[in-house]
Formats: structure tokens, sequence, C-alpha cells
């Protein structure tokens, strides 16, 4: 069993959903109950993922868990992409986003590796 608190990617993607929240409060009012909720979702997995997977019993189920917020990085990605394509965050916000999605995605690959060794 792991302490998903002292895990840094566990930290950074806590400061990425609060980042999300925050880009989000400036999207259009339609878009509140669609791709926002769904950018929210995606980006609260994440740490979700990473918390509930550090309580199970074996590596291997910790590791299916971390898949998952692997996973949920490529849909916060892709939803990032629409927002920009659609004038909701502009190049640079899009480009700090993805950047911190990178870094998560590939810290969580490299503790995935310690876990399967």
């Amino acid at each position: 069993m792991h302490d998903y608190k002292q895990i840094n990617f566990w930290k950074k993607s806590i400061d990425l959903v609060e980042n999300i929240y925050n880009i989000t409060l400036k999207f259009p009012d339609v878009e509140k109950f669609g791709l926002v909720e769904q950018i929210k979702r995606s980006s609260i997995s994440v740490p979700s993922n990473t918390g509930e997977g550090s309580g199970r019993s074996s590596n291997r189920d910790f590791s299916r868990y971390l898949s998952i917020a692997k996973g949920s990085l490529n849909e916060l990605n892709t939803q990032i992409i629409i927002s920009n394509r659609l004038g909701f965050i502009d190049d640079k916000i899009l480009e700090k986003l993805e950047n911190d999605i990178t870094e998560i995605h590939k810290m969580i690959y490299k503790f995935n590796q310690r876990l399967e060794d």
C-alpha cells in the first residue's frame, strides 16, 4: 500500500484540477453542463484513481488504476484541444495545460514501471 498524498504526480494532478476549475470558470454558460463538466470529470479522475489505486492490496491493482488515470489525461487533453479550437481557451493556456498533462503522464509511466519491477 502506498501513501498517495506523498506521490509527486498525485500532488501535480491536484494542482491541475485546481487550474482546470479556474480556467473553466471563464467558459460560456451554455457549456456549463457540456464540455466544462466533462473537462472537470476527466481532470478529477487522475488524482482520484491514484488515491483509490494506492489503497488496493497489490501493485498490479494499483497499476490498473494508474492506467485509468493515464486514459483520463488523454481524455482531458482531447477536451482542452477542442476548447481551444472553439475559442474558449487561448493557445498559451492550451500549451501550459498540455505541458502539465505530459509531465504528469511521464511521471505516472515511470512510477508504474517501478511498481512492475
